[in-house]
């Protein structure tokens, strides 16, 4: 179902902590001109945990407008709960979104078992109008789905595939070995430093971060490998490797949000609790863009 490199997009919000959809649409008609396969709405660096309901809604209905036709628009629909998540799912479909992205559920991990994760995911794709990817992003949940989830869920005729976060290139692989034989289940690298080797173990995209900031060039990455460019493709990804870094582990959100104000694609700033990024750290933002051949 999806294949490509997708951004997750950044929320953008006012200094008084509204949301601008207007921001929103402008980020996303800014892309349009690229190769990018779709959209991401509302995850992580959606600051999805942000949002209300309704504002969650409304920004589903903001890029799926803004998309046009022939970009796939996914949302991420993950609660804490089974029944909150079937529902938020369901007004995703409502709003436009083509499949939903699903968090595992991640409070009482220690009692996520195997088997309570697949019950949670089955009865969402039981309930979704659309296709379900699974999302394991262990770094905000403190808990890693195992691959065994993934292939017991892979047959199941409405989930789509799977986003994994945990830049673990082994798992990547695994995940793909477990599930081939399951029919459409995709899986994709959600985390830029595995996402180039993920290609090699049979990933068929990407959801980044940094695909924000650099669309042209994370597509760029997939097309190479793709055509057998090899030396193409490293360079590319060695190259943007610092800038990855920058606008997730290094300085999350608020420097993927400084990031796109410094390339002329403001996406306002974070929401409380989070803060906006400090002098020195933009500064560091700015000379990372500028290593990399994005500014100036």
């Amino acid at each position: 179902m999806l294949n490509g490199v997708l951004p997750p997009l950044p929320t953008p919000f006012a200094a008084d902590g509204a949301p601008d959809f207007g921001l929103l649409c402008d980020l996303v008609l800014s892309l349009n001109a690229t190769p990018l396969a779709g959209y991401l709405v509302l995850g992580s660096n959606g600051e999805a945990v942000h949002l209300e309901v309704d504002e969650a809604v409304e920004a589903i209905g903001s890029v799926r407008a803004a998309a046009g036709p022939g970009r796939t628009v996914l949302a991420g629909t993950g609660q804490l709960g089974t029944r909150a998540t079937i529902e938020m799912t369901r007004r995703a479909a409502g709003a436009g979104a083509d499949a939903v992205l699903v968090l595992t559920p991640y409070y009482f991990k220690g009692a996520m078992t195997e088997e309570a994760l697949r019950r949670h995911f089955e009865a969402v794709a039981d309930a979704s109008p659309v296709p379900v990817l699974l999302y394991n992003v262990p770094a905000n949940t403190g808990l890693n789905m195992p691959p065994a989830v993934a292939a017991a869920l892979a047959g199941h005729q409405n989930v789509a595939g799977m986003k994994d976060s945990a830049g673990d290139v082994g798992q990547l692989a695994e995940l793909v070995r477990v599930t081939r034989g399951s029919g459409a289940f995709d899986v994709l690298s959600g985390n830029f430093g595995a996402a180039l080797p993920g290609y090699a173990v049979g990933c068929v995209g990407a959801i980044l971060a940094v695909a924000n900031v650099a669309p042209r060039e994370c597509a760029a990455i997939r097309e190479a490998f793709l055509a057998g460019r090899l030396d193409e493709a490293r360079e590319l990804h060695l190259r943007l490797l610092p800038v990855a870094r920058a606008v997730t582990t290094r300085f999350g959100v608020p420097g993927l949000k400084a990031a796109l104000e410094m390339l002329g694609r403001p996406a306002g700033v974070p929401r409380g609790p989070l803060l906006p990024l400090g002098e020195a750290a933009r500064r560091e933002v700015e000379a990372t863009l500028r290593a990399a051949g994005l500014l100036g």
